[in-house]
């Protein structure tokens, strides 16, 4: 099996890494030419809660040759339309597209590639890239390796060919199959609400959230107007490292202390990871914001569904991204603090 990692960024290495040291004829696909150029010259190193190397080969885009039978996509969804038609002559008949991208993608990619030839998928990991050739697994180990990913059909059947692709990213970690892709893609939707949204939003590790009054609270109102709007809209969520996220859904604002008290215990191993938001804000580039945090209004529309976290979420992070500027935590906690303070219907 030939496969192609397409966005090597943080977690694009480490899975290339892995895979490659597993023996699998892989390539790591990026853009950033002092990356691709260090991982071919010294291979992909893992840093964080872990220490590991591997030799492995890295290419741009424009040296995409041949074809591919599995293309594990890790590029941003702002990307799509021009990544996955410059993809399409390096697909066979029966190549699989396994999206990994955060938010619900895949009917954008299966109108560009086809939808027989797209499986689903939710990394339950966080990296933060460090610089060209090394990549920091945030993550702890140990979950990391029982939770790598979900994946699964379209239609939630248990395929052969899912079955294969389960057999090549157990290489990498724990990768575990769902029938309810949806309900798995929403879960990884509603925890990138919650942590990756205010990382982003408030310029903060997630640990920072979960020590934080007003960030652990406002985390958990995110968490409930994504499972509420998710509901409805028919989704039942999916168990995400065992967890049922769905017992997050607060009833009434007594609720809130036990659901604090969860969420500190269920996000104790990622509290280093910084949103990958975040990094790009840094950077000064455009954010995937109306993919995951932007996901929640735009399908409470039509539902009688107020979502005021996420929008404040949205609207601090657009904020940043026009001004180019960082965001800063004591100043926008203020704003949700203000938030907290207007009664919450529930």
């Amino acid at each position: 099996m030939r496969i192609a990692v397409l966005g090597a960024g943080s977690l694009g290495t480490i899975v290339g890494a892995y895979l490659a040291a597993g023996g699998i004829d892989v390539e790591l696909i990026d853009a950033y030419q002092e990356h691709v150029d260090t991982l071919n010259q010294v291979g992909a190193k893992v840093i964080g809660t872990t220490e590991f190397q591997a030799k492995v080969k890295a290419i741009t885009p424009e040296n995409k040759s041949g074809k591919y039978d599995l293309v594990l996509l890790l590029t941003k969804q702002l990307y799509n339309d021009s990544v996955l038609e410059e993809l399409l002559p390096f697909l066979n008949e029966d190549s699989v597209v396994c999206s990994l991208q955060n938010g619900i993608p895949e009917q954008k990619v299966a109108s560009i590639v086809g939808e027989e030839r797209v499986i689903a998928g939710s990394v339950e990991f966080g990296a933060t890239f460090i610089e060209p050739g090394v990549s920091k697994l945030t993550t702890d180990y140990t979950q990391f390796k029982e939770y790598a990913f979900q994946i699964g059909e379209l239609n939630g059947e248990t395929t052969a060919r899912i079955q294969r692709i389960k057999s090549v990213l157990d290489l990498v970690g724990g990768t575990h199959i769902s029938d309810n892709l949806v309900g798995t893609k929403w879960s990884k939707l509603l925890i990138n609400n919650a942590f990756s949204g205010l990382s982003a939003a408030l310029n903060g590790e997630y640990g920072d959230i979960l020590d934080h009054d007003m960030g652990i609270v406002s985390a958990v109102h995110i968490a409930d107007e994504t499972i509420k709007v998710g509901h409805a809209n028919g989704v039942t969520f999916a168990k995400m490292g065992g967890f049922d996220l769905e017992s997050l859904e607060l009833t009434s604002e007594h609720d809130v202390p036990e659901r604090i008290q969860t969420f500190r215990v269920v996000m104790e191993p990622s509290r280093l990871l910084r949103a990958s938001m975040l990094q790009d804000l840094e950077k000064k580039r455009k954010t995937e914001i109306d993919y995951i945090n932007g996901v929640v209004p735009q399908m409470a529309e039509g539902t009688g569904i107020s979502t005021p976290f996420n929008d404040l979420v949205i609207a601090q992070i657009k904020f940043a991204e026009e001004s180019q500027t960082v965001p800063n935590f004591d100043t926008n906690i203020k704003a949700f603090e203000k938030l907290l303070s207007i009664p919450q219907n529930k």
